[in-house]
């Protein structure tokens, strides 16, 4: 495990390359926008031709498709979108079953339609949803697995059904945590090939006995059918130069976005904006911790030290405080959720855990590498 020379980023996220100099992909992009070598006006103009683009195409009376949760990022891309591009935006929301989902997050969604935004909410049938949830924790340690491949095609399967073939996503994550999918400038049509989607297809160990019927929204269109539909998806952040954590959080809190309350200590998230609409995503971060020896505060501290928001000193503090912090009422509602026991839950965590990243101490798991001293090595 390493750790990047200018922020907080490492080396065991998936996907990622450091440069000859040691530094993360971020920074390397951080680095040449401090330079002026990007070029926004013409990012503009880029961004001004896909938007017509859509207009041109769409055979609806909306011009393009946002997928959105109400957090801030969504927030943001629906506001430029229909007030900076002047287009009609479909916003498209997958929910969480009632059980997952928290008063917050529809909050959030009402916020967006008190300011004249059109919703079509999507709810997956939540015993296939769960059922899949928890097969996906159990064999493979992350029940994020199943339901974001729902996440991820419901904007694909509005866009082919309504005919509205250009879809806006936020950041392309190769310049927001360094990690690519699929592509590194502002093209997402190839987001079946993310590290999480894998190409578009279940794992036949989540659906097996299930109806494919009821496998629909969680099954990411073909490649055919996007063909066929002329679907566009583009990177809304890679054309917009103050689209980020910061900018985007100031923006929707002052546009009635409601945050978490609780501290990082027990959520693992310094921002407190991060998945607002449920509260199993500290579990997430807790097992993404685990594996690969980082959460969500190495991702947005790394983000905030490039911005100028945080010293790279503050962010490796962060890091070592909080990062993969998850109280324990979230792993009991997390547990109780999927009907499993506790011993259950523990046992995935030990069979998960990265033994080359931890070593056990006193029957508790310790990671091997402090931040600080990776930071210092680093330096020297």
């Amino acid at each position: 495990m390493r750790i990047c020379a200018q922020c907080v980023n490492v080396t065991t996220r998936p996907n990622i390359n450091f440069s000859e100099k040691g530094l993360c992909p971020v920074c390397v992009h951080y680095n040449e926008r401090k330079a002026g070598a990007i070029d926004w006006s013409k990012r503009k103009e880029q961004l001004a031709e896909i938007a017509a683009w859509g207009i041109e195409n769409s055979n609806s009376s909306f011009d393009c498709i946002v997928g959105v949760s109400g957090g801030k990022d969504s927030t943001r891309q629906a506001f430029y979108i229909r007030d900076e591009l002047n287009m009609k935006p479909l916003l498209i929301s997958l929910m969480y079953p009632p059980e997952q989902m928290r008063d917050r997050g529809a909050a959030n969604i009402s916020n967006l339609i008190s300011h004249g935004f059109d919703i079509q909410t999507i709810s997956c049938n939540p015993i296939v949803w769960k059922q899949m949830m928890k097969r996906a924790f159990l064999e493979f340690g992350n029940w994020c697995k199943a339901t974001e491949y729902a996440l991820y095609s419901s904007a694909v399967h509005f866009s082919i059904a309504f005919q509205i073939p250009l879809i806006f996503l936020g950041e392309n994550p190769a310049y927001t945590i360094g990690e690519r999918h699929g592509s590194d400038d502002g093209d997402a049509t190839s987001m079946r090939n993310c590290n999480t989607l894998q190409g578009g297809v279940l794992p036949d160990s989540l659906t097996e006995g299930i109806n494919p019927k009821d496998l629909y929204l969680h099954t990411y269109p073909s490649e055919e059918d996007v063909v066929m539909a002329k679907t566009r998806i583009a990177y809304l952040g890679y054309y917009v130069e103050d689209f980020n954590c910061i900018k985007n959080k100031d923006f929707a809190v002052e546009n009635g976005l409601t945050l978490r309350t609780e501290p990082p200590e027990e959520t693992g998230d310094i921002t407190n904006s991060q998945s607002l609409d449920e509260d199993f995503y500290p579990v997430n971060q807790f097992f993404k911790f685990i594996k690969l020896g980082f959460g969500q505060v190495t991702d947005k501290a790394g983000e905030m030290i490039n911005l100028g928001a945080l010293t790279r000193e503050e962010g490796l503090e962060l890091v070592k405080l909080y990062d993969g912090k998850c109280h324990d009422r979230y792993i009991k509602a997390f547990c109780d959720y999927l009907q499993i026991s506790r011993e259950e839950f523990d046992e995935v965590v030990e069979r998960y855990r990265n033994k080359d990243l931890f070593t056990k101490r006193d029957n508790e798991w310790v990671l091997n590498y402090d931040v600080q001293s990776l930071a210092e090595n680093v330096n020297e």
